[in-house]
């Protein structure tokens, strides 16, 4: 089993912190948090052992599972990884995409391994179904979510949209060649609303709405490729699947046809994927330490999660430049 610790208990941090106690591919040590009074809390509620310094947090684990505030990221990581500890991040993976390529930089040198908490791709509407998702060439997202002061402190494109960008770029095999973004600062003093247009070099575009001044909540993506459309409901964990084919001579009477202008017909069809429920938190965290232990990629790269900060940066700066 693999030593983990956990820097950052709060909110997020407390979830981490349950999961790996109940993971059997962890022996969780304990954790570091720096409101004292916030540490002494959590591990008289739930016992988990309390460090009083990062240094000591580091010294005792094999991986640093990092929670904490954005902008702590990459001083934490940078710490853990000068002493051989593998990380695991959550998302967004630092402030700035400098800060992340660095990290990248020193985990090569040290020979460590990083994996960045985009949970998404861990959900398991996204999963039953990524592998059908092959040639996208129009997408199609909305991330809505009703207004909480929690979060406000950072554009809606980092608190929510980089989850969609994230699984946008992990589908499109093609590098972005252009961003079109807008925005509007409605309650707080950064965006609150955000579109965005990515155009890839293949010709996928992505079409991406993200806000948390919505009255209701929302998390939905629809892939649209050659003979196929695909919706993934990403809050309701469900999906959609529908793929046309050349329609045979003789259809069963239940068939659903279409004939286009050229007299070409093709029939349309449902598929029914298994959803498999899963705590999509722990699955990421054990598919870390299975990166680990079997000296393999992890599913979601730190290349991965700065390629993903650096679009969702670029839309940020459009969107104040048109602001």
């Amino acid at each position: 089993m693999l030593k983990a610790g956990v820097l950052g208990a709060g909110h997020l941090g407390k979830i981490h912190l349950k999961l790996l106690q109940a993971s059997a591919q962890y022996d969780l040590v304990g954790f570091y948090d720096p409101d004292e009074a916030n540490a002494k809390k959590v591990s008289e509620e739930f016992g988990y052992t309390y460090f009083n310094s990062i240094d000591a947090l580091i010294a005792a684990v094999d991986v640093v599972d990092i929670v904490t505030p954005t902008l702590s990221h990459y001083d934490c990581a940078i710490k853990a990884i000068e002493q051989g500890k593998h990380i695991f991040l959550e998302k967004p993976i630092t402030k700035t995409v400098e800060e992340a390529r660095s990290i990248i930089d020193l985990a090569a040198e040290k020979g460590v391994k990083g994996q960045v908490g985009h949970v998404e791709r861990f959900n398991p509407a996204f999963m039953s179904v990524a592998d059908k998702i092959e040639s996208p060439m129009f997408i199609e997202t909305h991330r809505l979510a009703e207004f909480n002061p929690r979060g406000t402190d950072v554009p809606v494109v980092l608190d929510l949209m980089i989850h969609d960008i994230d699984i946008i770029l992990s589908v499109v095999r093609s590098k972005v060649k252009n961003i079109v973004a807008s925005g509007v600062d409605v309650i707080s003093s950064s965006s609150d609303i955000v579109n965005a247009r990515l155009e890839f070099e293949n010709g996928c575009v992505a079409n991406l709405t993200a806000s948390r001044i919505s009255l209701k909540n929302m998390r939905k993506s629809r892939f649209f490729q050659k003979d196929a459309y695909i919706s993934v409901d990403f809050l309701e964990k469900k999906v959609e699947v529908v793929k046309m084919k050349d329609a045979p001579e003789n259809p069963d009477e239940y068939a659903m046809i279409l004939q286009n202008a050229e007299g070409v017909k093709k029939q349309i069809y449902f598929e029914n994927p298994d959803v498999e429920q899963n705590n999509a938190i722990l699955d990421e965290l054990e598919s870390f330490a299975a990166a680990i232990n079997n000296n393999t990629t992890p599913p979601v790269t730190l290349e991965q999660g700065t390629e993903a900060l650096r679009v969702a940066m670029e839309i940020v700066r459009l969107v104040e430049k048109n602001a």
